[in-house]
């Protein structure tokens, strides 16, 4: 019988095996109310590859690199996180995060001939855009209304992208590649709505083939949808 490290509740000696902590997705662990100290391996963090990560005081440090446990948490655009994959950082520990695919290959932006009003092209704006469009549209089945009714399993704040937050998507995490990522957005190579309207019948998609936006989209068209949410 050994005696266990006078510094240790919990002394574990062996030549054969190691401690196996719980394996979880960033959704699993962001799902839990976490104690300063948890320890636990996220499956799908470090671009999918898996990383062992420590609960600091309000955030989650990774192990992989060896790096300081009291260092903050530096998240990246291309990082998966709370649900999806980060396209945009705020600069000040938020952004906005894509659904990891498609909620849709043909869906109708909705309500020709009805303007909504009120939406922006901003970013920061397309969870106000959806908003309005849900309220201002009684059409079931349409762009903002999927968004709005998307869930992961654990978020349920997701929405239609402004046409800005749209193109970020497209530079960042598409097929723009303005960041030397590549397409880890798993986006196809066809036009994606923006919850921005242009006018009564029309409203701004963009093509993610070239890039190329426009505000003359038919309402009664269909595109692609892809959900965003921030954190």
């Amino acid at each position: 019988i050994e005696t266990a490290d006078p510094s240790a509740a919990l002394d574990i000696t062996s030549t054969t095996g190691g401690l196996l902590v719980p394996r979880m997705t960033a959704a699993e662990r962001d799902a839990i109310t976490a104690t300063q100290g948890l320890i636990i391996f996220c499956t799908d963090c470090a671009f999918g590859e898996g990383e062992l990560q420590v609960k600091l005081t309000s955030n989650w440090k990774s192990l992989h690199d060896g790096g300081d446990v009291n260092d903050p948490v530096t998240l990246a655009i291309g990082d998966t996180h709370q649900g999806g994959i980060i396209f945009y950082l705020d600069g000040n520990g938020g952004g906005l995060i894509a659904a990891p695919s498609d909620q849709s290959s043909a869906a109708f932006w909705g309500c020709s001939e009805q303007f909504i009003g009120g939406t922006s092209s901003a970013v920061g704006t397309g969870a106000a855009n959806t908003t309005a469009i849900v309220s201002g549209c009684s059409q079931t089945v349409i762009a903002a209304k999927i968004c709005a009714n998307y869930t992961d399993g654990t978020y349920t704040d997701w929405f239609l992208p402004s046409k800005d937050e749209l193109n970020l998507m497209y530079d960042n995490i598409g097929q723009g590649n303005a960041l030397g990522l590549g397409n880890v957005g798993n986006f196809s190579n066809s036009y994606y709505w923006s919850s921005t309207e242009s006018g009564s019948s029309v409203a701004w998609d963009q093509n993610f083939s070239s890039g190329f936006q426009s505000g003359i989209a038919n309402k009664n068209l269909t595109d692609s949808v892809r959900a965003v949410r921030a954190f």
